[in-house]
């Protein structure tokens, strides 16, 4: 779409100062939000997720037939690095506060992921993946706060649900693409071969980064100087995000990852009559219909909540998920009830973490914006992982209904609180 030109009347998408220093938005009608800018953004989450999905859902086949490890030096490597993601997202937010700093720590840190990503593939021990794994995810840790400034400066404030609906729409469709690529080249070229390819989608994704931060550079008038690093809590609790942050956590700590799903539904299929390997491999394609759900309720979600606001976007996510449990926890076997249960539990992560990301941009200044990414990545990174520690201890201990139930919980808890989600416009 061909990008305006710069207008006086206040009708434009682009972006002044204001004598804070902080970039400020220009209202915009809804005809030119979509710039070359945040397609840029957008393409390289797509291309980032594709290369390290291919890497990912190859990453126990290669640690078991040709590292010969074993199951526990998989979870240790995934623990340490999701635990790594969680702390670089909450350094990288001071980081990416500064307009001038933050292009530069998106495109190094979508090229430093593709790098360790694809050196996997030459790996000839075991700690060797571990390094490379816990370099890669720190560096999308630390590039994520970057890229969600970067994405909101260069976005009508209007348009900012439907600018973070199409960045995790690209993530979600580059999680199917990913697997489909992996699954392709391990049979023409193999496991070794198909990793170090990963390098190809993942470059994409810097290229298209650095387009959107040239595209910034274009049209943001920024303050010259040096910020301070901080994490300006204070600044943080006054402005009420840390309230709204209540019903996130709440979701957060009810949000098992995708692989308990898996497992629950190749329990289910299989109980239904199924081999176990035909109920694997329904359960992983059901999981490829559950990201294209969460890819087209991205898209929805950011729509909705640039009309209606966040907050119905964020409970509406979270009910979702409550229904995709109780399935999970008591419905019945057979192939519909898992379906159902994998497209609700796509449509309730497509809009929660849209809503997420636009009550953020909504509720702080420029200036502090990194800071609230960076806080909101620690929440997800930290409550994914004891959701699905938590609920892996019930199901081993009781059984799986307990562990579900557990979890529809804090989805339940993440409803009721969501009123907490009301947005302050930010002083911009």
């Amino acid at each position: 779409m061909a990008e305006s030109t710069p207008q006086t009347g206040g009708t434009d998408p682009e972006q002044i100062s204001n004598r804070a220093g902080d970039p400020v938005q220009e209202p915009d009608t809804d005809r030119t939000w979509l710039n070359k800018g945040i397609i840029g953004v957008g393409s390289a989450s797509f291309f980032s997720d594709s290369g390290h999905e291919l890497v990912t859902s190859l990453l126990p086949s290669f640690l078991t037939s040709t590292l010969h490890a074993g199951p526990a030096a998989l979870g240790a490597i995934e623990g340490v690095s999701d635990a790594l993601v969680g702390l670089s997202k909450l350094a990288g937010g001071p980081l990416s506060n500064e307009p001038s700093r933050r292009a530069k720590i998106a495109s190094g840190g979508y090229l430093l992921t593709a790098v360790a990503t694809a050196l996997i593939g030459i790996c000839t021990m075991v700690w060797q993946v571990g390094i490379l794994r816990g370099i890669a995810w720190a560096s999308r840790g630390v590039r994520s706060p970057a890229r969600d400034t970067l994405l909101v400066s260069i976005t009508p404030r209007a348009a900012y649900g439907r600018a973070a609906g199409l960045e995790r729409a690209g993530d979600n469709a580059g999680a199917i693409a990913g697997p489909l690529l992996a699954g392709t080249l391990v049979g023409l070229i193999g496991i070794r071969e198909a990793i170090l390819l990963s390098f190809i989608p993942s470059i994409f994704a810097a290229v298209a980064i650095t387009i959107a931060a040239r595209h910034a550079r274009n049209i943001l008038s920024t303050p010259t100087g040096r910020q301070k690093l901080s994490f300006n809590l204070g600044e943080l609790r006054r402005s009420g995000v840390a309230k709204a942050l209540i019903p996130v956590s709440f979701f957060e700590l009810g949000n098992l990852a995708t692989t308990l799903l898996i497992l629950r539904a190749t329990e289910l299929l299989t109980t239904e009559g199924r081999e176990p390997a035909a109920a694997a491999s329904l359960a992983i394609f059901f999981y490829a219909a559950h990201n294209g759900a969460a890819t087209i309720a991205s898209l929805a979600g950011g729509h909705l909540a640039d009309h209606a606001g966040p907050r119905p976007v964020f409970a509406a996510g979270g009910t979702a998920y409550l229904g995709a449990y109780l399935l999970f926890g008591f419905g019945p076997p057979g192939w519909a009830p898992v379906l159902a249960g994998f497209l609700l539990a796509g449509i309730g992560i497509g809009f929660a973490e849209t809503a997420e990301a636009t009550t953020v941009a909504l509720s702080l200044p420029d200036r502090l914006r990194g800071n609230g990414y960076g806080i909101l990545g620690l929440i997800q990174s930290a409550g994914d992982l004891g959701a699905t520690v938590t609920a892996g201890i019930l199901w081993a201990a009781f059984s799986p209904t307990v562990a579900f139930t557990y979890a529809a919980a804090w989805m339940l808890a993440s409803v009721i609180s969501s009123s907490a989600l009301h947005t302050r416009p930010a002083n911009d």
